[in-house]
This record gives structure tokens, C-alpha cells and sequence, in this order.
């Protein structure tokens, strides 16, 4: 997804602060965040409004309520995505502690399937430069979410079960890579193998290494600098 270069995309962090919205506004707030992440994933960031507006129930003077712009929207989502996957590995990470027979890897593979349902290539406007930097809101679960990942790896590493030249931007990358959708593909229902693939590259992640790879591991901060 992404965003003319000329878009204010975290104008919503630099807004005076709101009452308390009621419990209808928060439902239909829901539901408008909820639509237009499934219309970014099937259509791109530039999904006509009204339709998310149709798609979540409510008239779009209600979603403009919400959103005045498109770009606030797609903040919102981005903003949704990053949270609802860092809980997943957060939960995933305290379950696996409590286990009477704790399984790092298996854990890592948990947290991959589950982050793809949520459609983590909806992240990828954060490496567009429509997006300003200083987005407090985005970084802070950004660097939730790395940390959480980066702390399922390495207990998998530590217990011999993850090969030890690959890091959380090797992962977080392929992820993203296969939950985006195709452009100009002729290709229909591509989500019904993205399991499948995934559970290839994870295989390949597993300890010990059947290969050696090509090239150093793809890094977090490496990503970043490279991010336009």
C-alpha cells in the first residue's frame, strides 16, 4: 500500500485531543478500520471510500466523521495491524513460557501463521516516504512488535532450534513479502497458498541448517536504512 508522497500521513498524532468518543462512534470506528483493511489488502490504499463506507455499515458522512482524509485512515490501519499482530506474539511468548514442555520453534511458527491471517504487508506504508517519520504512535508499536519477534527468535535459537544466521528482518520480510497482493496477476485466490509457502520457509528456518545461506542476514535497522 501506498500513499502520495505529498500526504501529512500522521497528521492524526499532532491533533488536539478528543472527548471520549461514545460506545456507537467506537463500534462504527471498528467496523470503518475492520473494512478498510480488507479493501487495502484486496484493492491497495487507494480503495474508494464510499465502498469501505458501504462495506462497514455506514454512510460515508460517518466514515468522514472518523477519517477526514484518506491518510488518517490508512494510519489508523497500519496502526491497527502493528498492534493486533504484537499482542499475538506477546500472548504466543507467555503461553509458550507457561508450557510444561516449551517448544520455542513450534512457538515461532505459531506466531508466523497467525501474524499472516492478520495481513502484516499492510505495514508496508511505513517504508514509503508518503509517511512522515515522526509518528510516535507507529514507532512505539514498531518497536513493540520487533522486540517481541527479535525475543521468539532468540529463545528458539537458544534452545538449538533455529538456525543461528538468520535474523528478525529475514522473517519479518518474507512475511510481509507473502501477505501482500500480486500486482497485475492473472492469478486468482493466491491467499490459499500463502500457508503453504510459509510453512517451506519455516521449515528451512529450523536447526540444523541443511545449507549455507547467501549474503549476511537481513537485519531490522538494515531495513530501516534502506526504507525510502
Amino acid at each position: 500500500m501506498t500513499a502520495p508522497a505529498s500526504a501529512p500521513a500522521c497528521a492524526p498524532t499532532r491533533r488536539a485531543p478528543r472527548p471520549r468518543p461514545r460506545a456507537d462512534a467506537l463500534r462504527n470506528r471498528e467496523r470503518i478500520v475492520t473494512a478498510a483493511r480488507e479493501m487495502f489488502v484486496e484493492y491497495g490504499s487507494e480503495a474508494p471510500l464510499d465502498e469501505i463506507a458501504r462495506r462497514a455499515g455506514i454512510g460515508n458522512a460517518t466514515l468522514y466523521r472518523h477519517f477526514p482524509d484518506r491518510y488518517a485512515l490508512v494510519h489508523d490501519v497500519v496502526l491497527s495491524v502493528m498492534a493486533r499482530v504484537a499482542d499475538c506474539a506477546e500472548r504466543i511468548a507467555v503461553e509458550e513460557s507457561a508450557a510444561e514442555h516449551p517448544d520455542p520453534f513450534a512457538a515461532l511458527c505459531r506466531f508466523v501463521h497467525i501474524a499472516a491471517d492478520e495481513r502484516i504487508g499492510a505495514l508496508c506504508p511505513m517504508l514509503s516516504d508518503a509517511f512522515d517519520r515522526d509518528c510516535p504512535d507507529l514507532d512505539a508499536q514498531r518497536e513493540r512488535l520487533e522486540g517481541l519477534v527479535e525475543g521468539l527468535m532468540e529463545r528458539a535459537r537458544a534452545a538449538g532450534r533455529l538456525r543461528g544466521d538468520v535474523a528478525a528482518g529475514d522473517l519479518m520480510m518474507v512475511l510481509s513479502q507473502l501477505t501482500r497482493q500480486l500486482p497485475d496477476t492473472g492469478c486468482l485466490n493466491l491467499d490459499r497458498f500463502t500457508h503453504r509457502h510459509l510453512q517451506l520457509f519455516l521449515d528451512g528456518l529450523a536447526a540444523p541448517a541443511r545449507s549455507v545461506l547467501p549474503g549476511s542476514a537481513a537485519t531490522l535497522e538494515e531495513l530501516r536504512r534502506a526504507a525510502p
